[in-house]
């Protein structure tokens, strides 16, 4: 069961890994499909070094996960829920403003669209 301190945890641990720009954009690129330490880093402008430290960082964090194939490892977002998750996050993250109105048609979230919006 989880506690209060392990679900602080888990926030500080997520928040720690979306926090740094590079970082994101890596998990943004492992959102679309696992990649390669030299493939995220020709990708994302950046040196392999860079990459891969931030990759240890994400592992740390429970975020992705490695795994060897051949002389290579790839990476991956840790879980499919996980992955479903951050996806939603940004969605919504996105979708928040409180000038504009909803732009999904089949929002059934109380309080986002419709008449009971105050």
């Amino acid at each position: 069961m989880l506690t209060i301190a392990t679900r602080v945890d888990v926030m500080n641990r997520l928040g720690r890994a979306m926090a740094d720009p590079t970082r994101s954009r890596i998990l943004l690129s492992l959102l679309q499909a696992p990649g390669y330490p030299a493939k995220l880093a020709h990708e994302l402008e950046l040196t392999r070094t860079n990459v891969s430290n931030h990759l240890a960082c994400l592992r740390g964090c429970g975020i992705v996960v490695a795994g060897a194939e051949g002389r290579q490892t790839r990476y991956e977002i840790a879980d499919p829920h996980l992955t479903a998750a951050l996806a939603a996050l940004i969605d919504v993250t996105l979708a928040v403003d409180e000038d504009a109105p909803c732009m999904d048609p089949t929002c059934a979230v109380p309080g986002c669209c419709g008449p009971d919006l105050a």
